[in-house]
């Protein structure tokens, strides 16, 4: 199979709301968030260890009855040409499976919808889709990436299974209006995702590893910003 799997957390509730999951961790990104705190994942995958899709294969058949599906995150999972034979493989052993990505890869999105690979979508956009605003988010040169980004917004738009559009909002690259612009490209979603930045271990950019979160009041000011774009109902705070 061409995907390397780098972690897995055999129990998790707070993934996919309103699911019991395990989660399956590739690596590799083209981004460089310096938020991030996947930071192994990202940089130094070859110090994790291999796991072997069989064994997690053989702890689900042992103790899948306890979980309603998979999550497959990263790092980003479409880098990977075998993702959509991970998905097939779990889906054999008859659970539903949920892709983190940053939509950097529209083909791999499609094909996995398409086929009837995935269930449900969490997509994040980083920021307001202008290069400036995209880069500081994601840490390199977003020029070459927006496009894409933008396509697989549409895709979810359009497309069959149920999904959600999330942006992390960290203290020196979000701010007021951001997350308007960001609703606007969106409009007519059926979720959208506000999450506060929380810095559970070493981020990309150390800087950020002991950032503060945003306050209360600014998340509020961030949720009235969406709702007022897509309507109440819509937008759900994570914080």
């Amino acid at each position: 199979m061409k995907l390397k799997i780098k972690g897995f957390l055999d129990l998790s509730l707070t993934d996919w709301d309103g699911k019991t999951t395990c989660v399956v961790f590739t690596p590799g990104c083209p981004f460089r968030c310096p938020y991030c705190y996947n930071r192994d994942l990202v940089l130094e995958p070859w110090k994790l260890e291999d796991i072997p899709l069989e064994r997690i294969l053989a702890f689900l058949r042992e103790n899948g009855w306890g979980l309603d599906g998979v999550v497959i995150t990263g790092g980003e999972p479409t880098i990977w040409p075998g993702l959509p034979e991970l998905c097939s493989a779990l889906k054999e052993e008859g659970l539903l499976v949920k892709l983190d990505t940053n939509g950097t890869n529209p083909d791999m999105l499609e094909g996995l919808l398409s086929s009837g690979l995935v269930d449900y979508v969490a997509m994040d956009i980083k920021a307001p889709l202008v290069p400036e605003k995209y880069s500081l988010a994601c840490g390199v040169d977003a020029g070459p990436f927006l496009a894409e980004v933008e396509r697989s917004i549409d895709i979810l738009l359009g497309g069959p299974v149920d999904y959600e559009f999330r942006t992390t909002v960290v203290p020196t690259i979000h701010g007021p209006g951001d997350v308007r612009a960001i609703c606007t490209r969106i409009r007519g979603c059926e979720r959208y995702v506000i999450q506060a930045f929380k810095p559970l271990g070493p981020t990309i950019d150390p800087r950020f590893t002991d950032m503060r979160t945003f306050t209360g009041e600014e998340l509020r000011a961030f949720m009235k910003e969406a709702e007022e774009v897509l309507g109440p109902g819509r937008v759900l705070l994570r914080a």
